[in-house]
């Protein structure tokens, strides 16, 4: 059975950002939604690799350190679609649902903003409620045909681009990366480019004591 997951290298990501603007185009994101961020370190380590960040304490946008020890690196940070998904069990509608394929989805249809698996996810930030009248930067749609509706009072998160991937295609955050810092495919094939990016790596998980089997892996 197919698993789907992404490999984040964060010796190869530089912090540009494109892969955010790609995701935010792509899927037709109103202003105050994102799918997909990148946070920008300073200090001498992440907490917990990624505690702090993933509990919504962002990071400055300046190097830091003193010369010559200057310390700046980055961490994107989206929904890690885990294998044991702690937004599941929690949705009184059952708006919150996860594919054979491993994939971690909000069906806007049923989704009543409650926000019961915003308070249950241990990565804050990966999730948006929408506002009521939600505004777009232009006036017209962009990105993908298919993208997702974006019902006001609804809860949003990145969707690993299922619209891409069930059409052959690979997520839109991966399409722009100029270094390449991303690798996408079933975890469970050895012969994919994910399992062959993180074998022999260091590799380390958002928020691992959370019990959430992430099926985002980061390359030390």
């Amino acid at each position: 059975m197919t698993h789907y997951g992404m490999a984040i290298d964060l010796v190869r990501c530089i912090g540009c950002q494109a892969c955010a603007e790609a995701c935010k185009i792509s899927n037709n994101l109103p202003k105050e939604l994102v799918y997909n961020v990148v946070y920008t370190k300073s200090n001498d380590i992440w907490d917990d690799f990624g505690t702090a960040v993933a509990r919504g304490a962002v990071a400055n946008d300046n190097a830091g350190g003193e010369f010559p020890n200057c310390i700046l690196s980055f961490l994107p940070v989206q929904c890690q679609h885990c294998a044991e998904p702690s937004c599941l069990s929690v949705c009184p509608t059952g708006a919150t649902q996860k594919r054979e394929d491993g994939i971690v989805w909000v069906d806007s249809e049923l989704c009543i903003g409650c926000e019961s698996c915003t308070k249950a996810c241990p990565y804050d930030g990966v999730r948006t409620l929408i506002s009521d009248n939600p505004e777009h930067y232009l006036e017209m749609a962009v990105g993908e045909f298919d993208a997702p509706p974006h019902n006001p009072g609804t809860v949003e998160k990145c969707t690993f681009c299922y619209n891409l991937i069930d059409r052959n295609d690979v997520p839109a955050c991966m399409q722009l990366c100029p270094g390449r810092a991303r690798y996408w495919g079933d975890l469970d094939d050895p012969d994919s480019d994910v399992s062959k990016a993180i074998e022999g790596r260091e590799t380390a998980f958002l928020r691992d004591d959370a019990g959430t089997q992430p099926s985002v892996y980061y390359l030390k």
